[in-house]
C-alpha cells in the first residue's frame, strides 16, 4: 500500500491518498488540489473520508466526488459540521464550498478495506462530536485528535476537553509504540513518541 500526503487549504490540512493495485481511498480532502486529482488518475476511489467535518477537512468533497464519482462518509454526529462548512469557512475569512451529503455514515467498529489492507473505525470524540481515526497494524489516520508534541483544539463548537483525552488513552495510547501516527496537520510521529514526549500525555 502507498501513502501519499497533499497539504491543502491555507491551513495546511494533510489530505491523504492510499492507493493499492489501482484503487485508493482518499482521506480528508479539505481541496481539491491539482496535485491531488493527478494522483488519483488511473486509479478507482473506492471511498472519500472525512475523519471530521470541519472545513479544511471536507471543503474539497464536492470536486473530488464530481472528479471521481467516489462515495463520500464521515460520522453521523458530525453531520451538522458538514452542512455547515461555507459558514465556518466564513467564520475564518475562507471561502469553502458546500459539501454533498455522505452516502453512508462511519461508526465505531466499522471496517474499511484497501486490497489486504483493513482499516477499523474508531470513534474518537473531543475536537468534534463525530470525529472518528482509522487504525491498521502499524499506522493511524488520526485527523485532528493527536499531533506531534500537540493534541487537537476543543474551543471550536462540539468540542470536549474531557472527551479528546478519554479518546486518546482509550483509542490511540492502547496502540503498540512503533505504530506510525498520520495527523490532520504537521509531521508524522509514532505512539510511542507521543508517550513519551507530548507534553498533554507525559504524567
Amino acid at each position: 500500500m502507498e501513502l501519499l500526503t497533499f497539504p491543502v487549504t491555507l491551513f495546511e490540512t494533510n489530505c491523504y491518498v492510499l492507493r493499492h493495485n489501482g484503487q485508493a481511498l482518499v482521506i480528508d480532502p479539505g481541496e481539491a488540489t491539482p496535485a491531488l486529482l493527478k494522483s488519483l488518475e488511473d486509479h478507482e476511489v473506492t471511498l472519500i473520508v472525512n475523519t471530521h467535518c470541519h472545513c479544511d477537512h471536507s471543503g474539497g468533497n464536492q470536486a473530488l466526488k464530481n472528479a471521481t464519482g467516489a462515495p463520500l462518509a464521515c460520522h453521523d454526529a458530525d453531520l451538522p459540521l458538514l452542512q455547515t462548512i461555507s459558514e465556518q469557512g466564513r467564520m475564518f475569512g475562507v471561502s469553502f464550498p458546500p459539501s454533498p451529503d455522505p452516502d453512508r455514515f462511519l461508526n465505531h467498529g466499522d471496517r474499511i478495506a484497501l486490497g489486504d489492507t483493513e482499516f477499523e473505525v474508531r470513534h474518537t470524540p473531543g475536537h468534534s462530536p463525530g470525529h472518528i481515526v482509522l487504525v491498521a497494524p502499524g499506522i493511524a489516520l488520526v485527523g485532528d485528535v493527536l499531533f506531534s508534541g500537540s493534541i487537537g483544539r476543543t474551543d471550536l463548537p462540539g468540542g470536549s476537553m474531557k472527551q479528546l483525552m478519554n479518546s486518546i488513552h482509550t483509542q490511540l495510547m492502547t496502540l503498540p509504540d512503533d505504530t506510525k501516527v498520520y495527523s490532520g496537520h504537521g509531521p508524522a510521529t509514532t505512539i510511542g513518541e507521543e508517550r513519551m514526549h507530548n507534553p498533554f500525555l507525559v504524567n
